[in-house]
């Protein structure tokens, strides 16, 4: 057999595979794969540097596969080369406890780099990956770091608004280790893409500063695609863009060019015509002959020496090594929390505000920290300062990164830079404006990537912009998402050991923080470095730790001191009321339960006092002063007092609740 007979045999192995797994699960999208596998193939096997052996090599080309539901190409390219998957989990598609998911997951398979599903977000993440790899190059030299970031998409990819704040952004940077592969095939589930869809994309991508190429009719001609990816490797100074004109289905007779490739089985009569066609045996399903994962294990042998080549020149390369290890870690240096600021009771302080002293102050031991917004770099607390240099193309290791009004974009680049490794990225918006990025949100979660979220102005004490910019709903709705760590500080001191969790944790962790200025507790100042920590911890506690409280107080963020306020008018009617600071639920809930009923007595009890809405509340309190409507456009202060956060008014709604419960046993 000749290489370019053993090349097409690669080839029409993986299109083989294409259409048994979907068959065999009743359930996929046979056609993408089968008409991208000469494109997967060339990449796998002639220009992408991996290394099999050694999956997680920090020096390897990544490849992500925006279009996640063609996920079937993905994992023939990594069950034939290697990367630990074996034939019975292809067989098992789409199953119980596979490794071979719907779309790829991040966390289940070696050599998936990310997340994908949801069109857009690849791509997004893609940019990310590129903005990581330039970081680093430009921190350790292209001795350390210096390879390329690949991507795959469609028509449903381009056509998500987060692929247009992504793309604007990438070309922006001028992120010239970005290569994109655009399947062009004219169809989406509903039909031809010419139902909805008329843009040019080479005048839209041309017009963000890429480098755009038509490749044309040349799906299967391995060496014309191989040309045109070694032409978008070469440019250095911008992202790159291949339109491959493709025919979704290809060679099926009967479904080429149709919407019923994309997203219905062949069926059986038609895979075993198609399989005549590409000379594969018409009768046996998961055909995998000996010799095609042996033509890629020897194809590996160069990435495998790439590798080896890097890890022996890393010591000389790399230079500080605690800083390299610590940038792809996304930690701090050991020791990196002692620069933490300290706050002085009594003063007032935004915990925005308190969280930018945080970050500034200890931004030089993070040595892998990027940090930006969504064009609200000063308002959100992600200000690195005068000194610090924004990342550009003349600036490529620049630590202030200025994401524009790209909210969605933003969250899901930092998920690429986070699971790149190598960055502790930091995003700023309004908290109502995480509306905006949530998509990517709950693939940082779902994900586990360890990236912070800055989401500031979280009230209706932000003030007169209203109730389009004032959030409501959004605290509940992100408590909710499984994975995500939510913090709510009440004060300096809070934001303080809420930064400390959100560094060395895995994982994402969203601060919720407060335009307004808020007084630092007194309370706080000694425990809090450990209370946030377990999410909730009694702050007040009354009287003697042995007698119970007559009722706690639970407050959240800037309403904390109104509870310690409403326990000190409480206190000469002989109400003793305990008060606990709840900044984080998802933290509590992993508590033991001991702790818990420590904290919150069963039997007491329990006001909440939160300005948000009073969803999800009835799990930890028997009353809420909270807010169910929209906010109104006024003064944060007027505000705060209209929709009945004050004191005297948590005061007042404890002595209701006190009552009612009197009445209820007088009764009974």
């Amino acid at each position: 057999m000749t290489e370019s007979e053993m090349e097409q045999l690669c080839v029409n192995v993986v299109r083989g595979l294409a259409m048994d797994a979907p068959q065999r699960a009743s359930s996929g999208h046979p056609g993408t794969a089968m008409a991208l596998a000469p494109l997967a193939h060339v990449l796998f096997s002639r220009v992408l540097r991996h290394d099999p052996g050694r999956p997680d090599w920090p020096d390897r080309d990544r490849f992500i596969l925006s279009n996640g539901h063609a996920s079937i190409l993905l994992y023939s390219m990594l069950l034939l080369n290697g990367y630990g998957l074996g034939l019975k989990d292809i067989e098992q598609f789409r199953q119980w406890g596979s490794p071979t998911p719907g779309h790829p997951e991040v966390r289940s398979l070696a050599g998936v780099e990310v997340t994908t599903g949801p069109l857009g977000q690849g791509f997004a993440n893609g940019v990310g990956m590129a903005v990581a790899e330039r970081f680093l190059r430009a921190h350790f030299g292209p001795e350390a770091i210096d390879h390329h970031v690949f991507v795959i998409c469609g028509d449903g990819d381009l056509m998500e608004g987060v692929s247009h704040e992504a793309a604007s952004l990438a070309g922006h940077l001028g992120l010239g280790r970005l290569v994109c592969v655009f399947d062009d095939n004219h169809i989406t589930i509903d039909g031809p893409t010419d139902l909805a869809c008329s843009d040019d994309v080479v005048k839209r991508f041309e017009s963000y500063g890429w480098h755009v190429e038509r490749l044309g009719e040349v799906a299967n001609d391995l060496d014309a695609l191989e040309a045109g990816l070694r032409r978008g490797i070469a440019e250095a100074d911008r992202p790159s863009l291949l339109v491959l004109r493709s025919h979704i289905g290809w060679p099926s007779p009967h479904r080429t060019d149709t919407k019923e490739a994309h997203g219905d089985l062949l069926g059986a009569e038609e895979i075993r015509v198609t399989k005549a066609l590409l000379g594969l045996p018409v009768d046996q399903d998961f055909y995998v002959p000996d010799e095609v994962p042996a033509f890629y294990a020897e194809r590996a042998r160069r990435g495998r020496a790439a590798r080896e080549a890097w890890e022996e020149r890393q010591p000389a390369a790399v230079g500080d090594r605690d800083r390299f290890e610590a940038c792809l870690g996304g930690r701090g240096l050991d020791g990196w929390a002692d620069s933490l600021p300290s706050f002085e009771a009594g003063t007032k302080l935004a915990t925005r505000k308190a969280i930018n002293k945080c970050l500034t102050a200890t931004s030089a031991q993070i040595p892998g920290l990027l940090a930006g917004a969504g064009d609200l770099t000063g308002n959100t607390g992600v200000d690195l300062g005068a000194g610090a240099e924004v990342q550009s193309h003349a600036h490529p290791g620049g630590r202030q990164l200025h994401f524009g009004i790209r909210e969605h974009a933003m969250a899901a680049a930092m998920n690429g830079m986070a699971l790149h490794g190598g960055v502790l990225p930091v995003g700023g918006t309004f908290f109502v404006f995480s509306d905006y990025a949530r998509a990517a949100v709950r693939l940082a979660a779902l994900s586990q990537a360890h990236v912070v979220y800055f989401f500031t102005h979280d009230s209706v004490g932000l003030g007169e912009d209203g109730p389009t910019h004032q959030p409501i709903e959004q605290l509940a709705s992100l408590r909710a998402m499984p994975g995500l760590r939510v913090i709510r500080p009440a004060d300096a001191n809070e934001t303080a050991a809420a930064w400390r969790i959100a560094v060395d944790s895995d994982g994402p962790t969203a601060l919720i923080l407060s335009r307004q200025d808020l007084p630092v507790l007194a309370e706080t100042s000694v425990l809090a470095a450990e209370g946030v920590g377990r999410g909730a911890y009694v702050l007040l506690s009354g009287r003697d730790a042995s007698a119970p409280p007559d009722i706690v107080l639970i407050g959240t963020g800037s309403e904390v001191q109104l509870c310690l306020g409403a326990a000190r008018l409480l206190e000469p009617e002989g109400i003793v009321a305990r008060v606990v600071s709840f900044p984080s639920w998802d933290l509590f809930a992993a508590e033991q339960t001991g702790y818990r009923d420590d904290v919150l007595p069963p039997g007491i009890l329990r006001l909440a006092v939160e300005a948000a809405a009073s969803f999800g509340w009835e799990r930890y309190a028997d009353a809420t002063v909270t807010i169910d409507r929209f906010g109104a456009s006024a003064p944060g202060s007027v505000n705060m007092e209209k929709f009945g956060f004050t004191a005297d008014h948590v005061a007042q709604k404890a002595r209701e609740l006190l009552g009612t419960r009197a009445r209820q046993l007088g009764e009974s």
